[in-house]
């Protein structure tokens, strides 16, 4: 069986400048990028879809991308793989004081227990000296400064939020959040009446960031929450699809009022106990 120096060898003889693949040859750090995203997320449709005999193969071709920085890196005698590795184990002892008190990868396991509020109490705690750490100089830093601008816009605001929850910057339950949304929602109309699209887009965002934070309120993961829904989406207009094809009905020729028959009929079958 290949193991990780194999593979670390065979993105080496990839970027081979004379006897290298030229496809590989071309790319550098961010046209890299598309593919690590599409990686990361490749890996999260298997395990929503429960497909675990294809994760290992999606788990690799997201490892594959940090495999190919580290070697971009490594010609630029920026850093190697190795740096990576070393990085995060650090990274991860320093921030499970509770599991290695002495920062020793290799010590006693026989701890005492903390309870969870502390765990988390300290995790931030150490975040935030990390990211004094970083900050390069005193005026720079912010709660925000670490919440990649690339994440996926549920993501990040969620993120957002939370950070700034920190520090007292929040509504204490979700009723008020409630509110909120109601006003946001008022302003769309509002927008929409007087016909301003720029007014429209920015309070259709509004609208978003604060059911966010109803959604984090809730302690329900907004990205998780729209991918579910855009699955049942999908698979309630794909029984539109199959439904119109077995009466041999184009889709096109039906109206707004069939369809929508139709979707009733797709979750009424999702509602129904399964006969398996």
């Amino acid at each position: 069986m290949y193991q990780l120096n194999d593979l670390l060898h065979l993105m080496a003889r990839l970027r081979d400048p004379q006897h290298g693949c030229p496809w590989d040859l071309q790319q550098d750090y961010a046209s890299i990028v598309p593919h690590t995203l599409e990686e990361a997320y490749e890996v999260a449709d298997a395990i929503e879809s429960g497909d675990f005999d294809h994760l290992p193969g999606e788990l690799g071709d997201l490892l594959f991308q940090v495999v190919y920085y580290s070697q971009l890196a490594k010609e630029e005698g920026r850093f190697e793989f190795g740096t990576v590795v070393d990085g995060i184990t650090r990274k991860l002892l320093r921030r499970h004081p509770h599991v290695f008190p002495d920062g020793d990868l290799y010590g006693s396991t026989e701890l005492p227990r903390l309870d969870e509020a502390a765990i988390k109490q300290r995790w931030e705690e150490i975040k935030a000296e990390e990211r004094a750490e970083k900050a390069g100089a005193p005026e720079q830093l912010s709660l925000l400064d670490d919440v990649p601008s690339a994440l996926p816009a549920l993501s990040r605001a969620a993120k957002l939020q939370k950070r700034t929850a920190q520090v007292g910057f929040d509504w204490p339950d979700a009723l008020p959040v409630v509110d909120k949304v109601r006003e946001e929602l008022d302003e769309v109309l509002e927008a929409m009446s007087e016909n301003d699209p720029e007014a429209i887009a920015e309070e259709i965002g509004d609208l978003l960031f604060v059911t966010v934070n109803l959604a984090r309120h809730l302690k329900v993961d907004p990205e998780n929450a729209l991918r579910a829904a855009n699955r049942k989406f999908e698979r309630r207009f794909r029984f539109i699809e199959q439904a119109l094809r077995d009466s041999g009905r184009p889709i096109e020729n039906c109206d707004l009022e069939e369809l929508d028959m139709l979707w009733g009929e797709a979750k009424k079958a999702e509602r129904l106990p399964s006969c398996g």
